[in-house]
């Protein structure tokens, strides 16, 4: 015992550097009232931090901190920048100045950042209340938390709360760990999906909960390797693959797992969505493995027929090739007759769809499939009746 204790002080002193120089925002001018903006002092906080060639620590302590829109810049010497938050980061009562701002909190091109604890509270109710007043001139809304072009990056413990837009989007980014986040955000609360992951790869997003108006997590197009587990979702939109197909030019999702996930009174379960127009898109390989609906309204859709307002959509035809889809293990409640439904491409029908081990009813009775160009196989017992055409 008496020599691992000698061997970890000689590692101390022989590499002092393992200890994160630290930087409280307080040191910087910002105010936890609530009251006093303190964006320019995080701001100098992590330029403080972004300087040093050590691992380092911006701390914020207990407390509310007034927060306008706010950017991190990469380029950082460190590789190594904790964000540790103990407070909650407040935005501006009026939500103007954050709406005409396309993000809250963003970092871009940032390598090794980790953000921990904390709270995010956007206000996003009253731009909310602005969008459901016909003929008023609302901003667009900004995302609260926004992650691009950035490698190594981990969020953990954190809350958001009433996001005007999106919660959290992870945009062109590479080794992401998203773990123990808690989403709010009203039901009926406009495109504030929990969390958006596009053009990235080697994503996870694991042990959180996520309640708001629109989808828990929506994946975008370039989405590669992406592994989600241990996700409660509702009220909002379920777990959605899309839109796809938007554009012609587009690449595609691919090794995508969702794993263990509740679904709570949710408008959809496990879903796949693409634009009914030409496009060069695709989903392949992708895994729905245990999955509890709770009054679910769509608990597993394929639609590959969406076109607001019927415009721009020639011959109502996705190009969006799906391939190789398994649901497995996914059990519990419909609230709508048709518990499972496929309206895939009459041009590129989907293939290699597999269901094992599906039981799902309606009122405590047998619920219905409906099937429109889909191939693939069952196994095991599978509630409602089949309604693939077989491999």
């Amino acid at each position: 015992m008496a020599m691992l204790i000698l061997f970890i002080i000689l590692s101390i002193l022989v590499n002092p550097s393992s200890a994160k120089t630290n930087y409280n925002v307080l040191s910087f001018g910002a105010r936890g009232n609530g009251v006093t903006d303190s964006t320019q002092a995080f701001i100098n906080a992590w330029a403080a931090a972004c300087a040093s060639t050590e691992p380092t620590t911006i701390y914020v302590q207990k407390g509310r901190y007034l927060l306008g829109p706010v950017a991190f810049k990469g380029g950082c010497k460190s590789s190594d920048i904790t964000l540790r938050i103990d407070g909650t980061l407040v935005a501006p009562a009026d939500f103007r100045v954050l709406g005409q701002a396309e993000n809250w909190v963003s970092f871009d091109q940032v390598t090794g950042v980790s953000i921990i604890g904390g709270s995010l509270d956007a206000k996003g109710s009253a731009l909310w209340v602005c969008k459901a007043q016909a003929g008023t001139n609302c901003p667009n809304g900004a995302t609260t938390l926004s992650i691009t072009n950035s490698n190594n990056i981990r969020i953990n413990g954190l809350f958001s709360l009433n996001s005007q837009l999106y919660h959290i989007v992870i945009n062109r980014c590479q080794d992401v760990l998203v773990e123990g986040i808690k989403v709010i955000a009203s039901g009926n609360s406009p495109n504030t999906d929990g969390i958006h992951v596009q053009q990235s790869k080697n994503v996870k997003i694991i042990n959180s909960s996520i309640k708001t108006g629109d989808d828990c997590v929506s994946i975008g197009p370039a989405t590669n390797n992406l592994w989600i587990e241990g996700v409660t979702c509702g009220p909002g939109h379920g777990i959605s693959i899309g839109s796809l197909g938007k554009d012609m030019e587009e690449e595609g999702v691919r090794n995508v797992t969702v794993k263990n996930t509740v679904f709570k009174g949710t408008q959809n379960g496990l879903r796949i969505k693409s634009w009914a127009k030409p496009s060069n898109g695709f989903v392949k390989g992708v895994q729905f493995i245990d999955a509890v609906m709770q009054n679910v309204q769509n608990p597993i859709v394929i639609d590959q027929n969406y076109c607001p307002h019927n415009l721009n959509c020639p011959d109502q035809a996705s190009g969006v090739k799906i391939n190789d889809v398994l649901y497995q293990n996914i059990r519990g409640t419909s609230a709508t007759p048709v518990a499972i439904k496929f309206d895939c491409s009459s041009k590129y029908p989907c293939k290699g769809i597999k269901l094992q081990n599906v039981n799902l009813t309606y009122l405590k009775q047998v619920a219905r499939s409906s099937c429109s160009n889909v191939i693939g196989t069952t196994f095991g017992l599978v509630k409602p009746d089949n309604c693939l055409s077989l491999d």
